[in-house]
């Protein structure tokens, strides 16, 4: 319930002529909030984003991942360390940017729920290139991430998937 919650606050919120946000200024706008702890849990999800969904470093899943993270992506295991396989095994250890790279378009967050919403270029069954939306939920306990939700299917591909070299 809460999650429909965030989602129908998210499309409330989320202005109708959004733009992918590059600039370190207007990044750490998204992270702003009025609620210290909601302030906090966007900047726990940005810098997760740095450092492992970018940055593949598997090293790093103790510091932003509870042991006991559910995983709701079929094509990853739930577990602080089956995520830390999967990073292992998608993509390689880059230097960390100070900015989210990949294109993000918003965070929103509620109650103990983080929502990012990214840019995602894809390419049609004829080869032609097309943007589409990918949504990113998690749940935050304690200071750390506990569950993810995204609209994933269930691909072998995706065990290899690495978002940094999407529509490259």
């Amino acid at each position: 319930m809460r999650l429909c919650y965030l989602i129908a606050v998210f499309l409330l919120v989320w202005p109708a002529t959004s733009q992918v946000v590059t600039s370190a200024e207007a990044q750490q706008a998204l992270l702003q909030s009025p609620d210290p702890k909601l302030a906090a849990n966007k900047k726990l999800v940005y810098d997760m984003y740095r450092a492992i969904v970018q940055g593949g470093h598997a090293d790093m899943v103790e510091q932003f991942f509870t042991p006991e993270y559910i995983q709701h992506n079929p094509n990853v295991g739930s577990g602080r360390d089956a995520l830390a396989a999967f990073l292992r095994g998608s993509r390689p250890a880059r230097p960390i940017a100070p900015t989210v790279t990949l294109p993000i378009l918003n965070i929103v967050a509620e109650h103990d729920i983080v929502m990012v919403m990214s840019q995602r270029p894809m390419k049609d069954a004829e080869g032609k290139p097309y943007l589409t939306t990918w949504f990113n939920t998690y749940r935050i306990v304690g200071g750390k991430i506990a569950e993810h939700w995204d609209p994933a299917l269930k691909d072998p591909a995706m065990l290899k998937f690495d978002p940094n070299k999407m529509g490259k």
